[in-house]
């Protein structure tokens, strides 16, 4: 059970405009979706303490992991856009419209020979025109009463027409002049047609004139002395502008568009898109990207538009903050704030991707032009947000480094930080991780593992010797102030400290240019380069370990900080700070100290410590699981010295086992692309070397030698440290 007060944004975080708030659980899926006049208000509620909430609002904010939140201009777009997600997600805690009911929508039966103007809920049938949604029944009916009195169209139901054209008289509506009774002959159905048609084209926007009447006879009124027509007038005009306000949220049916909009200043900006489709909004996208260079809006959104559309290979989906659902291709339109630099090539690498036309265009007027101020207003509030968390994490961090120093007695704040951890399965598959924070965050493209080897090159006896092995092979080459050598190192030297070639190297390898990114990649980060060797020589060679730490952790109490410390003084390293962190009390060990340093438990240094051992850990066993399960699928081919995984693949992919491989001779052997005659040689030496003497029906290896892959080993306890 989630506790609220985990994901409760700040107060001063949330808008206090109408607009949309969904929560998500732990997986993403969004389990509630509300509207609200007021989102902090309305937000506040549920953040309240747990004995004071309904019961069922109890499970939904303890199932739930997160908070968003979108903003829009009105009420009516709130609940237009809440009816449209609701249907989206249908969310296990809504009740409200996940059954056949609906909003209800001003409905014109333009499909029958004689149309009628009617309030509908439901499925859209077809040849209707259809008006709404709207947030109260009670408001179209009135505002449709209010209407007949200009527009006489029908309301009656098919009977009531039948029976009134059968007998010759006009219902209720007929006698009190609200209804041009085409049932009784008053007019005749080509006319009432035409008569709806107009109706229909006041409903589609055209109300000004309408108003301007109603206006005037309720001002005129009112210089007569005459109160209480105007005040009827007064409340129709109010019923009928309440009825008629603009819903930016739905366009017509059958758009389909992106709008986008841009807010930032001279360092960074916030990008929102909404994506309609069929008329609703299906999705919401939303970045903040830094300004590297000094650019133009109009260059940003070139730039945006290849982002977007060229990484998602023409598929845009909604994503972080919105629907979750695949929204399309290429849509027809997309609604830019200003034109790109090269709108013409755009319009038809855009067309190109989609199989048609696509239009880019800047809304100027009408509901196009009031959505993407929704989306503008969505964009400001991102800004703003990120700016209050941003300003909020750094503040954060900069404690967390400022307590550390304090605590350590550092002469200032350790600004990088790397962390070790040993991970190894009873001694065997021995494997260490390196994490690297720089102010405070994970900095991945520094991550590095680290096969242990031990003097025998079987491993090292025990974690204090792995712990001394890694670290001796982190800072050999930062006392020296070079990069380390990409040359191979004679038998016997110490292993550089590029990655072995028996090691699994770890997604975050420097050199393969990989970025994580918060929008489209490349947009606010570097994009991602092809991936180089990891020993390439030359001067585009990346250094590695460029940047010594401030600080070195390690996972472990006394022993393993007294083993780093050995390996720091046997480096010639004195600049840096060594210390430990113990998982049982959360003690901080530092050397030659015999009581630990207590830090607080709600400490941000504690905190921050915490993470970065935990990172180690994490990435200790993630390189020690892949190292176990590649060497439970390996062969005696991983001890010969000279041969790799490209020679070992070889080899087997010859001779197809290693039972076969020792029964070849030397000069079989030699015959394998990529093999001497002399690595032959020693492939054949270190096969025959411990071979059984006596004939077995099967052929075991020797004791020095890790089973073969016809004989898979037991199966091996869970990896500990």
């Amino acid at each position: 059970m989630a506790d609220p007060t985990t994901y409760r944004p700040k107060q001063g975080e949330i808008p206090t405009s109408p607009g949309v708030y969904r929560f998500r659980d732990q997986h993403g899926r969004v389990i509630y979706v509300g509207k609200a006049k007021n989102l902090r208000a309305r937000l506040a509620n549920y953040f309240q303490p747990l004995h004071s909430l309904h019961p069922r609002t109890q499970q939904m904010v303890t199932t739930a992991a997160s908070v968003e939140w979108t903003v829009v201009n009105t009420e009516v777009e709130s609940l237009a856009l809440e009816y449209s997600w609701i249907k989206e997600f249908e969310p296990r805690f809504n009740i409200k419209y996940r059954d056949d009911k609906t909003y209800p929508y001003l409905a014109v039966t333009m499909g029958e020979k004689v149309p009628r103007a009617l309030v509908m809920r439901g499925a859209k049938k077809p040849g209707n025109r259809y008006f709404g949604p709207f947030a109260h029944a009670w408001a179209i009916r009135e505002t449709l009463d209010l209407l007949l009195r200009v527009f006489p169209v029908r309301t009656c139901s098919a009977g009531v027409y039948r029976r009134a054209e059968s007998s010759g008289r006009p219902c209720l509506l007929g006698y009190i002049d609200k209804c041009a009774a085409p049932c009784v002959g008053r007019i005749s159905v080509p006319d009432h047609r035409l008569l709806a048609e107009d109706f229909c084209t006041f409903m589609a926007g055209q109300t000004r004139p309408f108003l301007k009447r109603l206006t005037a006879q309720m001002n005129a009124a009112s210089a007569a002395l005459d109160f209480e027509t105007a005040a009827r007038l007064r409340d129709d005009l109010q019923a009928l502008e309440k009825a008629m306000e603009k819903n930016a949220v739905v366009l017509d049916d059958g758009t389909d568009a992106d709008v986008f909009a841009l807010a930032g200043d001279e360092l960074e900006a916030a990008v929102q898109v909404f994506h309609v489709r069929g008329g609703r909004i299906r999705g919401q996208r939303g970045w903040v990207v830094e300004k590297v260079e000094d650019v133009t809006d109009a260059e940003l959104v070139e730039r945006l538009l290849e982002q977007v559309y060229g990484d998602d290979g023409g598929t845009v989906s909604g994503g972080d903050a919105g629907s979750g659902a695949d929204t399309g291709l290429v849509p027809r339109e997309v609604l830019v704030p200003v034109m790109p630099s090269d709108a013409e090539g755009l319009t038809a690498w855009l067309s190109g991707v989609r199989g048609s036309q696509v239009r880019i265009r800047v809304p100027e007027r009408g509901a196009k032009k009031d959505l993407s101020l929704t989306v503008l207003k969505n964009a400001e509030h991102a800004l703003n947000l990120h700016r209050v968390r941003r300003s909020g994490d750094l503040t954060t961090r900069s404690k967390a480094l400022q307590e550390i120093q304090d605590a350590l007695g550092l002469a200032e704040a350790p600004l990088r930080i790397e962390c070790y951890d040993i991970s190894h399965t009873q001694g065997t598959y021995q494997s260490a991780s390196m994490v690297v924070f720089e102010d405070g965050l994970p900095r991945k493209s520094e991550y590095r593992t680290f096969s242990v080897r031990g003097d025998d090159g079987t491993g090292a006896r025990d974690d204090t010797a792995a712990m001394y092995e890694v670290l001796t092979r982190r800072f050999r080459h930062h006392a020296e102030g070079s990069a380390p050598s990409s040359v191979e190192q004679p038998a016997g030297a110490v292993p550089p400290v590029e990655q072995p070639a028996d090691a699994v190297p770890p997604v975050e390898q420097a050199g393969h240019g990989r970025v994580e990114t918060t929008g489209p990649a490349g947009f606010d980060a570097a994009r991602p380069s092809p991936a180089q060797p990891a020993q390439s020589a030359g001067p585009a060679s990346p250094r590695r370990f460029a940047y010594p730490p401030q600080l070195v952790v390690v996972d472990g109490g006394p022993p393993q900080v007294a083993a780093a410390q050995r390996a720091l003084e046997d480096a010639g390293v004195t600049d840096v700070a060594l210390c430990g962190l113990a998982k049982r009390l959360e003690e901080v060990w530092v050397p030659d100290d015999d009581y630990p340093v207590i830090l607080e438990r709600s400490s941000e240094g504690l905190y921050l410590l915490q993470r970065v051992r935990d990172e180690a850990h994490r990435f200790a066993i993630r390189a020690h699981r892949r190292r176990r399960s590649k060497g439970m699928t390996a062969s005696a081919l991983d001890e010969i010295p000279g041969v790799g995984p490209a020679r070992a693949k070889a080899l087997l992919k010859v001779f197809g086992s290693v039972k076969q491989l020792r029964a070849a001779t030397v000069e079989e052997i030699a015959t394998v692309p990529g093999l001497g005659e002399r690595s032959a040689q020693a492939v054949h030496d270190a096969l025959h070397r411990d071979a059984p003497t006596s004939s077995s029906p099967v052929e075991q290896p020797g004791p020095a030698l890790p089973p073969p892959v016809e004989q898979p080993g037991p199966a091996l306890p869970p990896p500990v440290e």
